[in-house]
């Protein structure tokens, strides 16, 4: 198969395109012909090796952990899925900018995301859905997301409207208006943010869920009155010495069918942003490093 593989650590000069070995699935486990597959800042965070303590990958690596298309084999023990099955879903922290990915969990595609919108949708929504429920019920509930307008904040934003919270996003104003389409009052973030959301929630906010991990922390604290509040899907810095609700993005099936339902409902699409050909995958890694997503990005098999 053709993947995208990168030898040692680095700069995106050591993305190409090369021909390699076909992965085949495990028990509990698929492949699938890859029709896209998603770009994330994990993604190039293990190919310049700043997070190698961490997450340590064979090299040569495969980058990618989130990919869509359709199921061409499947190991020991899987149920529920079908050769020809259209999915979207996760992998290992590598192995999913190819055409062809094994995948460990994995929901079927609501019909009507297009194949770019599934590959976007695996991350984005078991971090978003992990943040929401470390919080509590949503309905009646009045939500800041800090950092909405990127792709797990704007799945936060769309998904946490769905459930019957009032959401209020963070997000600078070239992004107000996006955060309108998905269903939030949008603010921009940074000083003075406790005296907007006073005029914007005069009845204070309930929840908060940071994204950004910007520093902010503590203010979000003092804005929900409560750590237990407060959840965070980026400040691993700071999440456990202030007490708030940490978040990880887990390959968990439950989580990728919650969303589906709710794309198949037509109240949660995932928002692309730009999508790139394989051979360009080094455009698509500089285009998430300048950390200025609106939505996904992805690429295209």
């Amino acid at each position: 198969m053709r993947a995208v593989r990168y030898h040692e650590y680095g700069g995106v000069e050591t993305l190409g395109v090369e021909q390699v070995p076909d992965p085949h699935p495990g028990p509990g486990e698929i492949r699938v012909r890859v029709a896209a597959a998603g770009v994330n800042p994990v993604d190039w965070k293990v190919r310049s090796g700043a997070v190698h303590q961490v997450l340590p990958v064979d090299l040569p690596a495969i980058p990618g952990r989130e990919a869509a298309g359709v199921v061409d084999e499947t190991g020991p023990g899987v149920q529920g899925v079908s050769i020809g099955d259209r999915v979207f879903g996760l992998g290992g922290v590598t192995g999913a900018t190819a055409e062809l990915a094994v995948l460990s969990a994995w929901a079927h595609t609501p019909t009507p995301w297009t194949d770019e919108e599934a590959a976007g949708a695996g991350l984005a929504s078991v971090t978003a859905l992990g943040g929401l429920k470390a919080l509590g019920p949503l309905q009646g509930r009045t939500l800041l997301v800090e950092g909405a307008a990127g792709g797990v904040g704007s799945a936060a934003v769309e998904i946490a409207a769905a459930r019957g919270a009032t959401v209020i996003g963070t997000a600078s104003e070239r992004n107000h208006a996006f955060l309108t389409s998905l269903g939030a009052v949008p603010t921009t973030y940074g000083t003075g943010l406790a005296e907007r959301l006073a005029a914007l929630a005069p009845d204070g906010i309930d929840i908060v869920l940071d994204t950004a991990a910007s520093g902010s922390l503590a203010d979000l604290i003092a804005i929900a009155g409560d750590p237990a509040r407060v959840s965070t899907i980026a400040d691993y810095a700071n999440a456990q010495r202030l007490g708030v609700h940490l978040a990880n993005a887990e390959n968990d099936s439950t989580l990728l069918t919650e969303a589906a339902e709710l794309g198949g409902q037509g109240r949660y699409t995932p928002r692309i942003e730009r999508t790139y050909p394989l051979e360009r995958i080094a455009e698509a890694h500089t285009h998430s490093e300048r950390g200025r997503t609106r939505g996904k990005i992805v690429v295209c098999v």
